[in-house]
């Protein structure tokens, strides 16, 4: 039987999410793992990995992001980050207020073209493979983001600023980035990004990939942000076999729930009309 816990992983400089999980499939001898958000080679930070069935629950984490990013303005580049060929565009000449101003404009429900060195797909092509073969780049759709807040955390004239990110799954801070240089004329790119929460999984709590990684594994019960129903073992039996459970409650805006038998997550529900119907079950030993 497969086992179900998360992991809060520290992703380090040089490395790409997917060496993570090879690393930790073979560390731990479990095939089935994944992760809730890719984290660019030249990133660190927080990745909310997924060990066994687990995989399974990556659809109900908090899937909000804060970042602190370093940008440099003056120039653009081709991959929107410190690793693409840079071309200048106008000296910066900007105040501190401005710079503030222009951080708020981003603030709320935006439109956000991705950037075109990315993994996203294509007529089922990664944008970024065709633009390092240098295909024809097919038109990039934008997508509905939301950025909670920006703060700025430090602005050194002309060109320097560090900025912190709070946002919705599916941001692109190399795209946000480049669009606020665009905003004050003198282009910017990207050259840092720490991804410093991710849900409820946050830096300070993340560990490095060890020998003894399986020591930190997070029970879903206390990771998902769901409201918990503990049920007997009548109720458990018909859980198993996928039956609906009756269950009245006053807070009819709830719709999701976990359901709990002997300290362990046997199902994610769905409330309907005071009818718990089964969405996802898992077996226990």
């Amino acid at each position: 039987m497969l086992p179900m816990y998360f992991l809060n992983i520290y992703k380090e400089k040089g490395i790409t999410s997917f060496d993570i999980i090879h690393k930790l499939r073979k560390i731990l001898g479990i095939r089935k793992i994944g992760h809730s958000g890719t984290l660019d080679p030249l990133a660190q930070g927080v990745m909310q990995v997924a060990v066994g069935n687990a995989s399974r629950l990556l659809e109900y984490l908090d899937d909000d992001k804060e970042y602190i990013a370093e940008i440099k303005f003056g120039y653009n580049s081709t991959t929107q980050d410190e690793e693409g060929e840079k071309t200048f565009v106008a000296e910066p000449n900007f105040s501190e207020q401005k710079l503030k101003e222009s951080l708020k404009k981003f603030e709320g429900e935006i439109s956000q073209i991705p950037p075109i060195y990315s993994a996203i797909k294509i007529d089922g092509k990664k944008l970024c493979d065709l633009a390092r073969k240098n295909h024809e780049i097919p038109e990039v759709k934008p997508r509905d983001i939301t950025i909670y807040k920006i703060d700025l955390l430090e602005f050194r004239q002309p060109d320097f600023a560090k900025i912190k990110v709070h946002c919705s799954k599916g941001t692109y801070i190399r795209a946000l980035v480049r669009d606020i240089g665009q905003s004050l004329s003198c282009g910017g790119y990207l050259t840092d990004l720490t991804r410093t929460k991710a849900g409820n999984f946050y830096m300070e709590n993340s560990i490095k990939i060890s020998e003894n990684v399986e020591q930190y594994k997070l029970d879903p019960v206390n990771v998902l942000n769901l409201n918990k129903i503990v049920i007997d073992e009548q109720q458990y039996k018909k859980v198993m076999n996928g039956n609906p459970l009756k269950y009245s409650t006053q807070n009819q805006n709830e719709k999701k729930y976990m359901l709990i038998f002997n300290n362990r997550l046997v199902s994610i529900a769905n409330l309907s009309d005071n009818i718990l119907k089964m969405e996802k079950v898992f077996k226990t030993e």
